[in-house]
């Protein structure tokens, strides 16, 4: 916010300047449209300016015809905003609305309507919203700061609920408030957020990374959401439960990798093989945890799917020339 106040006010400052030297009438009129003009992003920015830019010609155009039919009236400003409002919304000009205003209201105080008045208005609108334009264009504060923070937010979360989970498993006496759950989708949330900005940012490159990540992660979160309501029908610890802990153990570490390797996959294949040679259960209690248990692993494989299918392949890490120093997937 502090930086966005520091770009309206010197495209404000800019705009008024750059009035005064070009000789234009109502020369404060182009510091009010150059503030109008600042927008949060560059997308955001050039999508207002031309939303506004082409409102105010219209408006231009509907506030000449109107004095020139009725007069210079009060009432026509009335008129005029019943008949011009409607029709930028449905343009979807609405963003112009103020701006449209502001020169109406021009023409309005000049009591005439002539050639050199009109090119003066549409000179505090090139120089107005031109400079907020030329300011949004050079410098947006970066977002993959907050991106990186996020990402590494989302993964000591989901590398806690991991441990976890494991330690249930190991000891269904282990207490969890489960504050984890809240930062990782508090975090999620933020990354998301800061991957719009960024890719409102970047005008001439398609920005999918981010947005992808935060997309998986998303997933994630709802499977882990699923395995937190299974592992709590753990009540008692059995051979298996202490085998699906060694694979989330496993995961509190693989989360914060780039490459997917199917270690843990390759350990799930393997523990399910066993759940199908075990005995069948002797007691209804043991039904229900080794239930819950082989619910539990499908989940997994759920969670891993999605990281398989958004996660670089473990081939291209062997590719990188620090692949050998890298965190395992």
């Amino acid at each position: 916010m502090g930086i966005r106040v520091i770009k309206t006010a010197l495209a404000a400052l800019l705009a008024i300047y750059l009035a005064q030297y070009l000789q234009l009438s109502s020369a404060l009129s182009a510091g009010l449209l150059a503030v109008l003009g600042v927008d949060v992003t560059k997308k955001k920015g050039l999508e207002s300016v031309t939303a506004r830019l082409l409102a105010s010609i219209l408006g231009l155009l509907l506030g000449s015809a109107l004095f020139a039919v009725f007069g210079f009236q009060v009432w026509v400003i009335a008129v005029f905003i019943v008949v011009t409002y409607p029709v930028l919304s449905k343009l979807k000009l609405q963003d112009g609305i103020v701006t449209s205003t502001v020169i109406m209201i021009h023409l309005f105080t000049a009591r005439q309507v002539t050639l050199p008045l009109l090119w003066n208005e549409v000179l505090l609108l090139t120089v107005g919203l031109g400079t907020a334009t030329v300011i949004n264009l050079l410098y947006m504060p970066k977002a993959y700061r907050n991106l990186e923070e996020a990402k590494e937010g989302t993964e000591a979360a989901f590398s806690s609920i991991f441990e976890h989970l494991a330690r249930h498993l190991r000891d269904p006496d282990q207490i969890w408030n489960g504050q984890e759950i809240i930062r990782a989708g508090d975090s999620i949330r933020d990354g998301l957020s800061h991957a719009r900005t960024a890719s409102e940012n970047s005008l001439f490159q398609q920005q999918e990374e981010w947005p992808r990540y935060f997309a998986m992660r998303s997933l994630q979160l709802e499977s882990i959401q699923r395995m937190l309501g299974l592992v709590s029908q753990v009540h008692e610890s059995l051979p298996h439960g202490q085998s699906i802990a060694a694979l989330f153990e496993e995961l509190s570490g693989d989360v914060r990798s780039e490459y997917y390797a199917g270690n843990v996959e390759r350990k799930l294949d393997e523990l399910e093989r066993d759940f199908q040679r075990m005995p069948l259960p002797e007691t209804r209690p043991e039904f229900e945890v080794r239930s819950a248990l082989l619910q539990l692993c499908l989940e997994l494989r759920t969670y891993l799917s999605v990281a398989k299918a958004r996660k670089k392949p473990r081939r291209e890490e062997a590719e990188q020339p620090d692949a050998g120093k890298g965190r395992r997937a």
